[in-house]
């Protein structure tokens, strides 16, 4: 790889691993995505959703930058822009500086005018990729979601579970880390859309609220318990679909009083609460597109 030399691994998932190299072209620090599959031909590589979805979104400033593709000995790397940092390592760091009740006060939560700027770009990002021709990211999470130098700029990464919007193949059930995923597919819905990834935001949204994961599941089980004893569990009324779905999967809904989002969200203001609890609806039809979601009055102050 005489144009790039590793430096350090800096990350590692079930795709692969993520190095932090340097192109020895332009001497600037890059990340480099190591794909555990590999690919037999530079053109092949190009064929992957991921890739496809990198190239076609590359013009978007909230999209980690695709800066190359690399093939050596039939193992792809994809080459981006280095982001420092992300939301779950700027949460992370702000916990392990909160060992006590007294030293979380002295420290304090993240702003909300912090959260409402990074969800707010998040949101424009996820407006443009949800178009027609555009993608579903299908994996949303902090992990996922870089934070530039300054803490200001966001930038969406890893499209390894993207899929074009519309597409007539069937879904599969995996994907999306848990504690994000959405309950159609967490039901095994054959056929879901864009609104997964506005679920995923609702949560997204409340853990940066409260640096607890909002829905903290063992299993697919005990993840959709856990969604019930929040929100409670949805009803003929609310989504007939979700009983139906659960029917055929064997899955009862619990018959619990649910805490509300009120009790998991003592930081966060009226707005904050109302926009997530739209977010995380049991019927994927009643969630906000990300269009609608930044209409919402709790951006209003960005207005």
């Amino acid at each position: 790889m005489g144009d790039f030399t590793l430096l350090e691994k800096v990350g590692e998932g079930s795709f692969g691993l993520v190095w932090k190299a340097i192109d020895n072209r332009s001497k600037e620090i890059v990340a480099m995505k190591q794909m555990k599959e590999s690919c037999s031909s530079l053109d092949e590589c190009l064929e992957l959703t991921e890739v496809k979805a990198l190239i076609k979104l590359r013009d978007d400033p909230t999209i980690v930058r695709l800066r190359d593709v690399v093939l050596v000995n039939q193992v792809l790397y994809l080459v981006f822009d280095y982001v420092e940092s992300t939301l779950q390592r700027l949460m992370d760091d702000r916990i392990s500086l909160c060992k006590d009740e007294l030293s979380r006060i002295r420290v304090g939560h993240f702003s909300e005018s912090e959260i409402r700027g990074w969800s707010r770009q998040i949101f424009l990002s996820l407006a443009q990729m949800h178009r027609p021709g555009g993608y579903i990211h299908r994996d949303l999470k902090p992990a996922n979601l870089l934070v530039t130098k300054g803490e200001m700029l966001i930038k969406i990464a890893d499209f390894g579970q993207a899929r074009e919007v519309g597409c007539q193949a069937p879904c599969s059930d995996y994907v999306t880390t848990r504690w994000y995923r959405a309950p159609e597919v967490l039901l095994k819905s054959a056929s879901y859309n864009s609104a997964v990834d506005m679920w995923a935001m609702g949560a997204i949204m409340a853990e940066l609220y409260s640096f607890s994961v909002l829905f903290r599941g063992e299993n697919r089980e005990d993840q959709l318990d856990k969604i019930c004893s929040v929100i409670g569990s949805p009803t003929y009324e609310s989504w007939a679909d979700g009983i139906q779905l659960a029917n055929s999967c064997g899955y009862k809904f619990p018959q619990t009083l649910p805490c509300g989002l009120s009790a998991m969200l003592p930081y966060a203001g009226h707005e904050a609460r109302d926009l997530i609890k739209s977010l995380c609806s049991w019927n994927p039809k009643k969630r906000p597109t990300a269009m609608e979601a930044l209409q919402h009055p709790y951006f209003a102050p960005d207005m």
